[in-house]
């Protein structure tokens, strides 16, 4: 019997899954659970050409057989590896609330380039002070140099788009 392969995988990719398990039936004498169509038309091709063009031969079975042999093949998984003992945890370390929103520490000095001038602005218990006046937020000052609205935080690089 002459196998067209190209003719059999065609007629075979214009079939439904369903399709295909049953021929992988009539193929191999048994059912699959299998859902994957490539994975079928690979196996139903492969099984075909080998019914068709003959199995392995007997010197080819032989050397596989040898090459097994020699394998070392585990008949049970590896154990797991021994867990360590976990170290004791210390207590956690208190962070002032000011490190918790992205804001230096106060007495903190924030620096950026901008326009070829170096901007400096101090951070205060309660705001931030630029060239001699205070603010009550980055954005403030922001606005101050730039003249429009943008987000502090962003303006002087203390956070990343989409941090929160």
């Amino acid at each position: 019997m002459q196998l067209n392969v190209g003719k059999e995988i065609a007629a075979m990719e214009q079939m439904a899954v369903g399709q295909l398990r049953n021929r992988y039936a009539e193929v191999f004498g048994e059912t699959t659970n299998a859902r994957n169509k490539q994975w079928l038309l690979k196996k139903i091709i492969w099984r075909m050409q080998s019914i068709a063009e003959g199995d392995l031969s007997e010197r080819a079975r032989a050397r596989a057989m040898e090459i097994v042999s020699d394998a070392d093949i585990r008949r049970r998984p590896p154990k797991a590896p021994a867990t360590k003992p976990e170290a004791p945890r210390s207590a956690p370390i208190p962070v002032p609330a000011s490190l918790d929103n992205g804001v230096p520490i106060p007495g903190s000095l924030i620096t950026r380039e901008y326009k070829g001038r170096l901007l400096e602005v101090l951070v205060l218990d309660e705001g931030f002070e630029y060239a001699g006046e205070k603010f009550k937020s980055l954005s403030a000052v922001a606005k101050r140099i730039t003249g429009s609205h943008c987000n502090g935080y962003l303006f002087f690089n203390l956070r990343r788009r989409g941090d929160r």
